[in-house]
């Protein structure tokens, strides 16, 4: 299922790969494109950097043209399902098409990009189906083999963290699978998402280092601000703790208990705020 997942996923993202090589080389004014609206005029000119009557692309994408040929060659014999093999020859043969297409002419632009990855749409999510199916698999099976390892008891209060990137923080694949795995009375406090900006050294010690942060937070909050339970919330979640304050001073709105909490219990010698 590993290299279901792996095979599956990648050639999806070879659109993204294409994209990578030759977006510094785009013009740097939006076409006539259905979807021009929703394309940032700034965002374009940062990432169309480079001069786009430039040739420099053709090398790095002929390279990576032979990666995909080699792909494709051993595509039949990698035993996946058919329709994944399908759905993988398709992205392939239309990816080697345009590469082969734009070097002949040495030219591309945004339009040609999008006729190409719009032709792929449905096959990117077929790949996209399988790699999900083996993910799932593969994510259960490795907590129902420690499941067992610890026993009931243990995972009844299990915390797991999930280490992410800011892309992939919100309903992160990972998180929504191992939710269904857990006690479902502590997935609220013992599921926690960690988003950073690339993948730590030492991913163990960063989660483990997070988590007794995090626990040790739940218990200093209530016993630190015992007078307000908003407060200590804001102490043991990820809201900062002079958020609402800030915001009183300017001139946003805090939640009611919030606003209360600031003024009545902070301001008894907590921290220096107005009374």
């Amino acid at each position: 299922m590993a290299e279901t997942f792996e095979l599956a996923k990648s050639i999806a993202h070879v659109p993204l790969g294409i994209f990578s090589v030759i977006a510094s080389y785009l013009a740097d004014k939006i076409p006539n494109l259905p979807n021009a609206a929703r394309i940032d005029p700034h965002d374009l000119l940062m990432v169309a950097f480079g001069d786009d009557r430039s040739t420099a692309w053709i090398k790095p994408l002929q390279a990576y043209a032979v990666t995909l040929t080699t792909a494709r060659q051993n595509l039949a014999a990698a035993g996946l399902p058919a329709a994944l093999v399908t759905s993988c020859g398709n992205i392939l043969d239309a990816a080697l098409k345009f590469i082969n297409s734009s070097v002949t002419a040495k030219v591309f632009d945004m339009k040609s990009f999008e006729d190409f990855s719009g032709s792929v749409y449905a096959d990117i999510r077929t790949n996209m189906e399988y790699a999900a199916k083996a993910q799932i698999k593969g994510v259960q099976d490795i907590m129902k083999t420690w499941r067992a390892k610890v026993g009931e008891a243990a995972w009844a209060d299990l915390y797991c963290v999930v280490l992410s990137q800011w892309t992939t923080s919100v309903l992160n694949q990972n998180t929504i699978i191992i939710k269904d795995c857990m006690n479902a009375a502590k997935v609220g406090t013992h599921l926690i998402d960690l988003p950073g900006l690339e993948t730590p050294k030492d991913p163990v010690f960063t989660a483990l280092d997070n988590l007794a942060r995090i626990v040790q937070d739940n218990i200093a909050a209530e016993m630190v601000f015992p007078k307000s339970t908003v407060v200590a919330d804001a102490l043991k979640g990820k809201q900062d703790l002079l958020s609402d304050e800030i915001l009183i001073q300017l001139g946003g709105t805090a939640p009611a208990p919030a606003k209360a909490a600031t003024y009545n219990t902070l301001a008894e010698g907590m921290c220096p705020v107005r009374k």
